[in-house]
């Protein structure tokens, strides 16, 4: 069965959901997930997980991304973008010095308040389906990390290319839009790309074509990333005896000696990725088992 990870380039007008349908249908697995939505305006870095490899989904989900925005002062939308409603035009008489000393105040720990057109639920609901409605509910701010916030490029007076890198959950349109507050004369986010995503960038992306393409003849399963690749930051550990291996394999905890405390990719003794594996005090438990279950 196909196990490893992809990472997609996503197409604009594409959701996260429909590109993990298409690579379900490619793969014929139904198992597919992916580590971190994208607005279907956005395009770039999707990691997507195949198989097996979707129990770490929940790791990446968690991780750092970086994106490149599009700035557009002086338009407000419902939607906080462009591809939204626009609710308010005023005039920008904002210099490029005036909006540095803006992102100031964004950078670090920040409060973020959810836009309406978010999946969010509040009281079970959708925010998204709410808004659809003409309804807007309170929302709580909720606390995001900005570890890198700078002007990339100006194409004019209203229009600027920034460079966002943040923790998980950070809305960029609602960034954009509250740099606008921020300056008076409001703003919201004119494009979005994605350029790294749980450690991966778009010099790792693949193309759908190329999948396809790559499927069509047989090779699908050779674009595939093997899912130990998200763990290169850990430590290795081989296990040398059958009955370690059991006992991992069985979700038990394996008795070692000499090894330090610590999380490690653990491998079996045919140098199969086995599992994320953690030492406490000469004992390996599983935190996340990879091997396929017969």
């Amino acid at each position: 069965m196909p196990s490893g990870i992809l990472v997609i380039d996503k197409p604009a007008g594409w959701t996260s959901m429909d590109v993990c349908a298409k690579l379900r249908g490619i793969f014929h697995e139904k198992r597919v997930g992916h580590g971190g939505t994208l607005d279907p305006m956005a395009t770039g870095v999707l990691p997507v997980f195949i198989g097996r490899a979707t129990r770490a989904v929940e790791f990446a989900e968690k991780s750092d991304k970086e994106y490149i925005a599009g700035l557009k002062l002086g338009v407000i939308t419902n939607t906080q973008d462009t591809s939204g409603e626009v609710l308010e035009e005023r005039p920008v008489c904002v210099t490029q010095e005036a909006l540095e000393r803006a992102l100031e105040g964004f950078r670090g720990d920040i409060l973020q308040v959810p836009p309406m057109y978010s999946a969010i639920k509040i009281n079970g609901k959708k925010l998204y389906e709410l808004a659809r409605k003409g309804c807007e509910v309170e929302r709580p701010a909720r606390p995001v990390t900005i570890k890198a916030l700078e002007i990339v490029d100006k194409q004019g007076e209203e229009l600027y290319t920034i460079r966002v890198r943040c923790s998980k959950g950070t809305y960029i349109r609602t960034l954009c839009h509250d740099i606008g507050q921020a300056l008076g004369c409001g703003g919201c986010m004119a494009s979005l790309r994605r350029t790294m995503a749980a450690g991966f960038t778009l010099e790792d992306a693949v193309l759908l074509e190329e999948v396809q393409a790559a499927a069509d003849r047989g090779e699908g399963e050779r674009v595939l990333l093997p899912v130990d690749c998200f763990f290169a930051g850990l430590p290795v550990l081989v296990l040398k005896s059958h009955g370690a291996e059991k006992k991992i394999r069985s979700g038990a905890a394996a008795t070692l000696q000499d090894c330090p405390n610590g999380a490690y990719r653990v491998y079996g003794m045919d140098q199969t990725f086995l599992a994320l594996g953690r030492v406490a005090d000469g004992k390996l438990s599983v935190v996340k088992s990879f091997f396929e279950v017969n």
